[in-house]
């Protein structure tokens, strides 16, 4: 039989969640004769080709291949230009997928008429630390992360302008182009905002569920954080437009705290209002907080991870911002 299905995942030093990852997949509910797992490895330092390549024994529709620039969009770009299938679907190494994830993603994509469909994020801790509890309890929650319904949730399949990892048909690549290959971080945004601009339409399903490990430090988060705000204003340009409105509460966050702190010097009023102002957002962030904690130990250090998320987030689109203007270049050497 040929094959139908191309399930492509980037990978780099992904040792503690490779093995899982591909569990995942030997258990799904298709045909194997029908479908191919495309491993792009980006020079691993660690066993992750070794891991891989021992499932490759038992299992001849995993596929493993090299991406010598390292970076997720090449990964995938390579990942498409040598995949077999005529539906294309992109996972995530970090995540472990339902059985019935592939042949739900497919029978939507038909169904809706889509040009692609994504699931929602079950985001998990990656171990038992408080830091990390509270790091994965922050990814899902509203006031971490606005309105991205593919990490809060929804009640019904709704068109949206963006999805996690993602499940295309394989001539929407010939009508608007494959990953930007300049984008460390917001690949999927900016494919996702061509694939709209172009008549196209994407719906998240909420139905199904993708387990999703988060990072494990709070160091990592901050810069995966920082590296999504960066990104962005190169995002908006080269779409010549902004993909939505809460993109830029972290920026006018991050304004907000130097231009009050600067103004604090100028007249003692302001210092008023500065501290009112981070008063507020402590509170929300506490409310938030003890809304969504799943471990009472979480509430001491939710604020923190919030504050940590946000920040990141918004100075990294002032650096961007700053890029842009001054047309400096963009740091692509980054795997993570």
């Amino acid at each position: 039989m040929s094959i139908k299905l191309s399930v492509i995942c980037p990978a780099y030093n992904e040792e503690n969640y490779i093995a899982s990852c591909i569990d995942s997949l030997i258990q799904q509910d298709v045909d194997k004769e029908e479908l191919e797992v495309i491993f792009v490895d980006g020079l691993s330092t660690d066993r992750t080709k070794d891991i891989i390549r021992a499932y490759q024994k038992n299992n001849a529709w995993i596929k493993l291949l090299d991406n010598p620039k390292r970076i997720v969009p090449c990964a995938m770009n390579i990942g498409i230009k040598n995949a077999k299938g005529n539906i294309i679907i992109r996972i995530d190494a970090h995540a472990a997928f339902p059985a019935n994830y592939i042949t739900e993603l497919v029978r939507n994509l038909e169904l809706l008429n889509a040009d692609n469909v994504g699931a929602v994020c079950e985001t998990l801790p990656v171990n038992e630390s408080i830091e990390a509890k509270s790091i994965a309890t922050a990814l899902s929650s509203s006031f971490g992360m606005g309105n991205s319904y593919f990490r809060v949730g929804a009640k019904k399949i709704i068109e949206v302008d963006t999805v996690p990892f993602g499940c295309f048909r394989r001539e929407v690549f010939d009508t608007v182009g494959l990953y930007d290959e300049e984008l460390i971080r917001n690949q999927d945004d900016e494919l996702n905002a061509r694939i709209i601009k172009n008549g196209g339409k994407i719906f998240l399903l909420p139905h199904l569920v993708v387990k999703y490990f988060a990072r494990d430090t709070i160091k990592k988060t901050r810069k995966m954080f920082y590296q999504y705000g960066l990104y962005k204003p190169l995002v908006n340009q080269k779409l010549g437009s902004f993909a939505t409105i809460r993109q830029f509460f972290p920026l006018l966050f991050v304004l907000g705290l130097i231009v009050g702190f600067i103004l604090s010097f100028v007249h003692y009023l302001f210092i008023y209002i500065y501290l009112i102002v981070l008063l507020i957002y402590l509170m929300g962030a506490l409310y938030f907080g003890i809304k969504d904690l799943k471990d009472k130990k979480e509430l001491f250090y939710l604020p923190y991870v919030y504050l940590n998320i946000h920040v990141a987030y918004g100075w990294g689109y002032l650096v961007g911002i700053y890029k842009i203007l001054m047309k400096r270049p963009f740091d692509v050497k980054s795997n993570r």
